[in-house]
């Protein structure tokens, strides 16, 4: 097998239980590599700078994923426009979406650069980070937005990619940038003591360098994948596709975001202490998460593929498989991962106390990964189906609405970290079930739509 097609997979053809594997794998691996990026800025700080510095850093994470995701939610549309595509043998307009998307990565991302650095202390003092810290967190966020354009025009490269099953060349990608990352955090924490500037400017770059890795892929590419960047420019059908699938995807991961962001004020509200233990917890559950997300991307890229083609049993043994996979490897991982907490965590820290409050997280998110499986398998295959509101509404008053119910009324009569935490395992099965049941009630009337537009489609060719 020569050129591209040896990284990209067969999804309509053959067993699916081992492609999914194949799929689902080198994702995993690319965003446990990402993860480890602001892993290694939770790392260094923690090691080589102090407990403020790492907490600085650690309570920035759901801000950032508030301001990114409505963009980010962008790449999922360009997945499913590029899949169904394929799926359907409709390729005339892949070359469009394909220079579209990188465009739209760098206006999107200069868009971000300036909401960070205009706007970072007032959402820092919103979220209610502690006054002698919200400097730092501040300095840290200016820098890291930075990085942003880099990191967007990743994530749409890599979608497109994805989209013809290749999830490998990513991986490798991410790999490479993150020796970068690991490597400039050393040099510009130890060495120059920028403090939290020097882990947020190493991130920065290793997102560049990411990025013009996966723009050269492209650019490599000698079919309809093809990017040429003397024809980068906005084709406004396939923007406006890409933002029908893609923005309330987006709109979806925001609203996590915004109850992560209430909770996270609930955990600022309990001191450094608790702020540094969750914020190390929350980058081991990060890793465990990529699991289980890995099977979401593989469900919404199968199901899209298979529904272009009019594949109906096949949608069903997507499902099938990718729920099997979500929930046992998480639950497996996670339970391993709790096991050996204290040693994770020391990774992070030296302070008995932060260990044991990251203990008191793990405890309670860590082992129910399982349970988030089936949520995001479900959201995958809804948003492969072509729904795109309907995963948003049930996130909304499944997921989102009720962490911020449980933050003002649960955890406002206890006010202990456990309190706290218990509600994530609760609201991914709530919302999972809730999508579930969306998914069986309009079964028929989707693969019947499915059918007919195979039927039409092959009418006309």
């Amino acid at each position: 097998m020569s050129g591209t097609k040896r990284y990209e997979i067969d999804m309509l053809n053959g067993p699916l239980a081992g492609k999914t594997i194949r799929f689902a794998l080198p994702f995993m691996l690319a965003n446990i590599i990402q993860l480890l990026f602001n892993a290694a800025d939770v790392v260094v700080v923690g090691k080589f700078v102090g407990d403020l510095s790492q907490a600085a850093v650690t309570s920035t994470g759901s801000l950032i994923n508030l301001l990114i995701n409505l963009f980010v939610g962008l790449g999922v549309g360009v997945n499913v426009v590029v899949a169904r595509a394929l799926g359907s043998g409709d390729r005339s307009r892949v070359g469009a979406v394909v220079h579209t998307s990188v465009t739209i990565g760098l206006i999107a991302g200069a868009i971000l650069v300036v909401v960070g650095e205009v706007f970072a202390p007032m959402l820092l003092r919103l979220m209610g980070s502690p006054d002698n810290i919200i400097g730092l967190s501040a300095l840290y966020l200016r820098v890291y937005f930075l990085g942003l354009p880099g990191a967007l025009v990743y994530n749409f490269g890599s979608a497109l990619l994805r989209a013809q099953g290749d999830t490998k060349r990513p991986m490798y990608y991410l790999s490479f940038a993150g020796v970068v990352n690991v490597v400039l955090n050393l040099i510009f924490v130890v060495f120059f003591h920028w403090d939290v500037a020097g882990v947020a400017a190493a991130t920065a770059i290793s997102k560049y360098v990411s990025a013009a890795l996966v723009v050269w892929c492209l650019m490599q590419e000698t079919g309809i994948m093809h990017f040429d960047p003397a024809e980068m420019k906005v084709d406004w059908t396939a923007l406006k596709e890409i933002s029908r699938i893609g923005l309330p995807a987006g709109l979806q991961g925001s609203l996590f975001s915004l109850s992560n962001v209430t909770i996270q004020a609930g955990v600022n509200s309990m001191g450094e202490v608790v702020m540094a233990g969750s914020g190390a917890a929350a980058n081991i559950g990060g890793f465990i998460y990529t699991v289980a997300n890995a099977f979401y991307q593989s469900a919404m890229t199968f199901t899209s593929q298979n529904s272009g083609a009019g594949k109906t049993d096949r949608v069903d043994k997507v499902l099938k498989w990718n729920l099997l996979f979500a929930t046992t490897i998480p639950t497996v991982v996670g339970i391993a991962a709790y096991a050996v907490g204290p040693w994770l965590l020391g990774i992070y820290t030296d302070d008995p106390e932060v260990i044991r409050q990251g203990l008191t997280r793990m405890l309670l998110i860590s082992n129910f990964y399982g349970l988030c499986g089936i949520m995001e398998v479900t959201i995958g295959v809804l948003r492969g189906l072509g729904h795109t509101l309907l995963p948003v509404i049930t996130s909304l008053l499944g997921s989102c609405g009720l962490r911020i119910v449980w933050v003002y009324t649960v955890f406002q009569h206890f006010q202990t970290p456990a309190s706290l935490y218990s509600c994530y395992p609760i609201t991914w099965l709530v919302t999972g079930l809730a999508q579930m049941i969306c998914f069986w009630y309009l079964r028929p009337r989707d693969y019947a739509r499915i059918k007919a537009n195979a039927e039409a489609a092959a009418a006309r060719g």
